[in-house]
Parts: structure tokens; sequence; C-alpha cells
């Protein structure tokens, strides 16, 4: 039993370093307990070829993470990135002690774990303090709606440095519905913003993921390294960008408080 429901540990045979943690019988993390870089979900993957053009070939970062579970990504910067100092916040208190216990996790100062709720920890951040933020935040399968609004997403524009990188990954079925508002509401804070998944998922043929991006620096999400490289991954996936990504968001509206 964790603060908030239940949390359990699978292991497969043909998967012998691997674990996947299961939150509320939903599986949130895969983590290699030998090989940190690597990524198993197919969003952490995108997540990741977005946060390896961030800076300079290892170059530390100052990352915060929004839903922390396993801690996947942060010990994927800290492995690629070394000298990165993370801070990665997680509601559930006893899960956040419980990974501390059962994994390998890089300590403090690298990486600090704070329990809280996500917005509320990210309002205490100082201005211009993070190179990155990363929201994974779930409550089920569903993003909660106080982490979605341009109201937040404002407030993750201000931790941010000048240049610095937000990435979101929304979960939606079809018709999509939420992730076009969301899309919508990164377009109303940030000047440049990026849509990927995988192409059947962009076409609203099933649940799953769609990681999005958002940054004021020019030519980081557009650029054709960046799109080649995502092309590359493992599984299909597509980068909607410009005029792609505006007739993906139709006549969505941005999500708001209230």
């Amino acid at each position: 039993m964790t603060t908030t429901g239940t949390v359990s540990l699978e292991r497969r045979l043909d998967d012998p370093t691997g674990v996947t943690v299961l939150v509320n019988g939903v599986p949130s993390s895969h983590l290699d307990l030998v090989d940190p870089t690597r990524l198993e979900f197919e969003y952490m993957q995108q997540m990741a070829a977005v946060l390896d053009r961030t800076a300079g070939p290892g170059a530390a970062l100052r990352a915060v993470h929004l839903g922390a579970a396993g801690c996947t990504m942060a010990r994927y910067v800290d492995a690629t990135r070394p000298g990165s100092h993370q801070l990665a916040v997680e509601l559930d208190a006893a899960l956040a002690e419980l990974v501390r216990t059962w994994f390998d996790l890089p300590r403090s100062p690298a990486l600090r774990i704070r329990a809280g709720d996500a917005r509320a920890e990210l309002e205490r951040r100082p201005d211009a303090s993070a190179d990155v933020v990363i929201r994974d935040v779930f409550a089920g399968d569903t993003t909660p709606g106080h982490v979605r609004t341009v109201e937040f997403t404002a407030q993750v524009a201000r931790v941010l440095v000048p240049g610095g990188v937000y990435l979101a990954n929304c979960a939606d079925r079809p018709p999509l519905a939420e992730a076009r508002a969301e899309v919508a509401t990164l377009r109303a804070v940030f000047r440049d913003v990026i849509a990927i998944a995988e192409p059947g998922q962009l076409k609203g043929r099933r649940y799953g993921n769609v990681v999005l991006a958002g940054t004021d620096r020019e030519g980081l999400l557009g650029s054709a390294e960046l799109a080649r490289t995502i092309r590359s991954l493992p599984a299909p996936t597509r980068v909607l960008h410009g005029a792609e990504l505006a007739s993906f968001v139709g006549d969505a509206r941005p999500l708001r408080d209230g």
C-alpha cells in the first residue's frame, strides 16, 4: 500500500534486468536496473530525443520532473549528463520513499525527491531556475486538469530559463480532443511547439501517449536533425510542427483554470 493506493513491481523472464512499476495496476515506469539509458516506454524514448538536443553533449542540466514514479527519466539524465541537478515531485509520499529503497537512484543534490502536488511545488520554484520541466502526472490513465491549463503552463515558462524546454506526456483516446486542447494550450504560452506520437495515435485510432514539447528557443523543435532522430526510433513515430500542428489542433481552444 502507498499513500494514494497500491504499487507493485513486475519482472519478465525475457527482460532479466528490467522492472515495471505499476501504480494502482497501471504501468507507470520501466527501469533497466543495469543500464539507466535504456528506455522501454516509447514516449520516454521520444522525450529523450528532445532532451539530448536541449544542451551540448554531456552538458549538465537543471531538471524538474513533475510526476516521479520510478524516476526513469531522472536516471537517464543523470547517466547521460553527469553533474545535473534534478528535482522529482511525487504526490504519493510512500511511493517516493519506496523507490528510493528499491532502486539505485542518484542521491541529493544530483536528485532530490519531494512529496507534494505537482502544481503547488512548481509554483514554489524560483524564476529561471530550470533548463527542463517534464510533466508525467497521472491519476489513473488521465492527467489532472490543474496541470494542463494556460495558467499552469505559464508557471512552467516562468520557472524555465530563456530557451528552456517543457516536455509533457499527454495520454488520450480518439478523437484526441484532450491532446488537441493541450497543444492549443502550449501554443498560447510558448513560441514553438511540437507533438510527437505513433502515426496511428495521431490519427485518433487508439488510446496512447502524445508527447508535447514547448520552448521559446528558435530552431530546436523544428530542426531536421530532431525530426530524423525521432523517425529513427524503434517504433514508427511522427513529429507535427508548424502547419501540420496547426491542422491537428483545428478549432481546439486552450484550457484555462476554472
